[in-house]
C-alpha cells in the first residue's frame, strides 16, 4: 500500500513541509471544533495563516488535508513508540516503558489523536487502507515486543492473547483522549497509566 502523493504546485520541499505543518495544525483545531465535513478549505487557509489561493498551491482538495493530518499523526506516534521499543533492558521493561511512553504521547497529542479517531472514516476509499495500515504497523510493533516477553518467560500469553493485548494497549492509550471528558476528571495521567499498566500486564 503506497503513500499518497499529495499534489503541490510548489517545488521547494522545505517550503512544502513548512506550509503543510501549518495547515495540519490549523486543520486539527477546526476539525476538533466543527468536524471535517463542516470545515471549509477557506477556514483551513485562514486558520493556517494564508490565503485560499496559497492553500491550493499545496493540496488538490480538502480530503488531502485530512490525509496529511492522519499521516502526520501516525508518523509522530509511531516514531516515538519505536524509540522506546528499541531501548535496552529486559523485554518486559521495554514493553512497560513503551506503554508509558505511548500514553504520554497520546496525552501530548490529544487533539490530533481525537481527530484521527473521529475523522479517519472520512478519508476517501483510495487512501483509507494506507492510513489504517499505519495503525496496524503500530499494533505489530507492540505484538513483537510482547512475543519477546513470552519467549523469555516474562509473560504468559498464547498467540491470540498476544494479538488482543497489543490491540488493548493501543485502545487504552487512545481512551485517555476519547473518554477524557470523564477519565481525566477521575485520574491524573500518572494514575491512569499506572493502573492500566498493571491491568494490561496482569500485575
Amino acid at each position: 500500500m503506497s503513500k499518497k502523493i499529495v499534489p503541490s504546485m510548489v517545488k521547494d520541499q522545505q517550503l512544502i513541509k513548512k506550509r503543510r505543518e501549518q495547515m495540519i495544525k490549523g486543520a486539527v483545531r477546526l476539525f476538533i471544533e466543527k468536524g471535517f465535513h463542516r470545515t471549509t478549505t477557506r477556514e483551513i487557509a485562514k486558520e493556517s495563516g494564508f490565503s485560499i489561493g496559497t492553500l491550493y498551491e499545496y493540496i488538490g482538495a480538502k480530503e488531502d488535508v485530512l490525509y496529511l493530518v492522519c499521516d502526520s499523526i501516525y508518523d509522530q506516534v509511531t516514531e516515538r513508540l519505536r524509540v522506546q521499543l528499541e531501548t535496552t533492558g529486559t523485554a518486559m521493561k521495554r514493553l512497560e516503558t513503551a506503554i508509558r511512553a505511548y500514553f504520554s504521547v497520546v496525552d501530548d497529542m490529544q487533539d490530533e489523536v481525537l481527530v484521527m479517531y473521529q475523522e479517519t472514516k472520512s478519508l476517501p476509499k483510495e487512501t483509507l487502507p494506507y492510513v489504517l495500515n499505519k495503525e496496524l504497523e503500530m499494533v505489530e510493533m507492540i505484538e513483537t515486543i510482547i512475543r519477546e516477553c513470552v519467549a523469555n518467560g516474562e509473560l504468559d500469553r498464547k498467540e491470540q492473547e498476544v494479538k488482543l493485548l497489543a490491540q488493548n494497549i493501543l485502545v487504552q492509550g487512545q481512551m485517555w483522549t476519547f473518554r477524557g471528558w470523564v477519565i481525566q476528571k477521575q485520574y491524573s495521567l500518572e494514575e491512569y497509566t499506572e493502573l492500566q499498566v498493571r491491568q494490561l500486564l496482569g500485575w
